[in-house]
């Protein structure tokens, strides 16, 4: 058995050390299906994202288009393609990864490890923040406590209690969910604290079921932190970030920390043969966000969004089959593209979380 860690320095190691998950082997659509994989409906969509930003700034000579999370360059493959000549010839992509370059990257697209600084254009983050490292924290008859994971395993212990960092974005952005404590929690806080009490006397004297504990949660800080340092890379333009996601007011009670292999869910086990993500805690990202660009921001449903970028899951009329048949398939095909990136219970259910810095919020975001 390994010596156990924090969630936050297995995940990081499990995702971006040297064998990771994300550093080596075929990346991330060979493992788990996103907007960007799902269809080029969502580039489309973007392309439009785009063109809105662009005419915000004015067209300016040179408009970026930053990829934060960019796997293996599939979304800017896709907005070069789409690009009318015009605005082809003046936007500057690039893909922010810390894997290598592939190999059949165009040359158009620059790849670095790192944000650019002084963006006048668009910064995208789509399905980026869920996999930023978080620490795990679990409520017990004393209040909150690390986890600590075997990273071969994937077993859980109870440790230590966050720090005043993790207490204090807790008390404000999760506050603890009064649900029953399973037993295996209080046993595994008996054993943390060393206590004299037997662990079934300890059961009956807390009762199993009070005292508010049993609760997950993801501590999100980090991921304000490297949210609001992506967006104080833009001079002027849009960040949007694009993710699973959740609210204050509708928190998971036991969190959402999983993973994924081979385009299965499967437990998230931090040895770096899966990938290990959690929802994002928006709310705390967004206002973390906007005390950096100083301007109002929108937060929709990824359904919302798309469909007021022109996405339409809706069948196409029966009377375009019999007078262009070809025509016909091709409206079904993307309206069945559509469908799936608007679906609520799915990949529209994800929040766009769109913060302009230096533009008018109305300018970037369509009705």
């Amino acid at each position: 058995m390994t010596s156990p860690l924090r969630w936050h320095d297995a995940m990081e190691r499990a995702l971006y050390g040297p064998d990771g998950f994300f550093v080596s082997g075929a990346g991330p659509a060979a493992h788990f299906r996103t907007s960007v994989h799902a269809s080029p409906v969502f580039a489309a969509c973007l392309a439009r994202q785009l063109e809105m930003v662009d005419a915000a700034l004015g067209h300016p000579a040179r408009l970026d288009v930053v990829d934060v999370g960019a796997g293996r360059g599939e979304l800017l493959r896709a907005l070069l393609a789409q690009a009318a000549p015009e605005l082809a010839a003046r936007i500057h992509l690039v893909a922010v990864e810390r894997s290598a370059r592939p190999p059949d990257l165009p040359p158009e697209i620059d790849w670095r490890a790192d944000i650019p600084d002084g963006i006048t254009g668009l910064l995208l983050a789509t399905e980026w923040l869920d996999n930023v490292p978080v620490d795990v924290a679990v409520h017990t008859p004393a209040g909150w406590r690390l986890l600590l994971v075997d990273p071969a395993t994937g077993q859980e212990t109870v440790g230590p209690p966050p720090s005043p960092t993790d207490t204090t974005w807790l008390t404000h952005w999760w506050p603890p969910n009064p649900t029953p404590a399973p037993t295996k929690v209080i046993k595994e806080f008996v054993a943390a604290e060393g206590s004299d009490q037997d662990t079934n006397s300890f059961i009956n004297a807390v009762g199993e079921g009070k005292g508010g504990v049993g609760g997950r949660a993801e501590i999100g800080w980090s991921r304000d932190l490297a949210w609001a340092e992506a967006v104080g890379r833009v001079a002027r333009g849009l960040a949007l970030a694009v993710d699973y996601g959740h609210l204050r007011e509708s928190r998971p009670v036991d969190g959402t920390l999983t993973g994924y292999r081979g385009g299965r869910q499967v437990p998230p086990v931090p040895d770096g043969s899966c990938d290990v993500t959690a929802h994002v805690a928006m709310d705390s990202v967004a206002s973390a966000g906007e005390r950096v660009a100083r301007c109002a921001y929108s937060l929709v449903s990824q359904r919302e969004a798309l469909r007021a970028l022109g996405a339409d899951g809706g069948r196409p009329p029966l009377s375009l089959a019999s007078r262009d048949p070809a025509g016909y398939l091709r409206a079904l095909a993307t309206a069945s593209a559509a469908a799936e990136l608007t679906d609520p219970a799915g990949l529209g259910g994800h929040l766009w979380l769109r913060q302009p810095v230096g533009v008018a919020l109305d300018a970037v975001v369509a009705r």
